[in-house]
């Protein structure tokens, strides 16, 4: 009996596993439009649903950031790349101020046919 239930419980976890999915931000030491982005949209951008859909993970330009496969080398700051399952999917280049940047981050959630989680 417990061999069986061990078993099943082995074949479905492939079936709830979900791609991770990211939006990844690339900042510098001085950026007035990262400092601009962190006064507007840092502190409420977790507790939305496009940021429970895509966590927050910054990295600094001169590094670069975590293993994933990007369309191209990121030049600008702020740069915000939507990742999914290690791919990028989506980018904005530059802060386009708040009401642009949300409308932006949506419609590329939507376009990568990524489903918002819904903000508590």
């Amino acid at each position: 009996m417990f061999r069986a239930i061990f078993t099943a419980t082995l074949l479905c976890i492939p079936c709830t596993a979900f791609a991770e999915t990211l939006l990844l931000m690339a900042e510098r030491d001085g950026c007035y439009w990262c400092d601009r982005w962190d006064a507007e949209i840092a502190e409420i951008y977790p507790k939305t649903s496009e940021g429970k859909t895509a966590r927050l993970e910054r990295f600094d330009i001169k590094t670069g950031a975590r293993d994933v496969e990007l369309e191209k080398s990121v030049r600008f700051t702020p740069t915000f790349i939507l990742v999914n399952d290690g791919k990028e999917v989506g980018r904005i280049e530059g802060y386009p101020g708040e009401d642009f940047f949300w409308a932006m981050l949506s419609m590329m959630l939507k376009d990568a046919d990524i489903p918002f989680e819904q903000a508590s």
